[in-house]
């Protein structure tokens, strides 16, 4: 028994690896649509707080414009405190006029309200791949496995 839960942790690390933050254990989403995996590290803001709080999500993933996908969660992110920038492949973002949020696979300019949500920590080069309905989930860390 012992065996077989050491292998289904050591497949969920593969899936979501641990990512430590100066603060202690950075949250972590996995995005698929079942072929394609991202694992996408979040910052500490509330706009990626509260599309945590979300979670686990299933919605439909769409192409927009020549380096992003887009999909929308049941409801609008809290932008509050929220960071406006633009970035390299692989950045997640929130569009909060639309109430889209945006994976990059290219990169990308700031644009008045876009913020920054975080960054892929694994499957960057998946993102452009994804396509139809998509899972969004959290990703046990260090810190949910000895905090219960």
């Amino acid at each position: 028994m012992k065996k077989v839960m050491i292998l289904m942790l050591a497949g969920l690390l593969l899936i979501c690896p641990m990512s430590i933050a100066e603060e202690g254990t950075e949250m972590q989403i996995l995005i698929t649509d079942g072929t394609h995996e991202i694992v996408f590290a979040l910052n500490n803001t509330p706009a990626a707080k509260s599309l945590a709080a979300q979670l686990p999500l299933e919605t439909e993933i769409e192409n927009y414009g020549s380096n992003e996908k887009i999909f929308y969660p049941p409801e609008k992110l809290d932008g509050t405190e929220a960071i406006e920038s633009g970035g390299e492949a692989g950045g997640l973002a929130y569009f909060s006029p639309w109430g889209n949020v945006v994976l990059y696979y290219d990169t990308f300019s700031p644009y008045p309200g876009l913020y920054i949500l975080g960054a892929a920590v694994s499957g960057e080069d998946q993102i452009r791949q994804l396509s139809g309905t998509i899972q969004v989930i959290a990703c046990e860390t260090a810190e949910d496995e000895t905090n219960p």
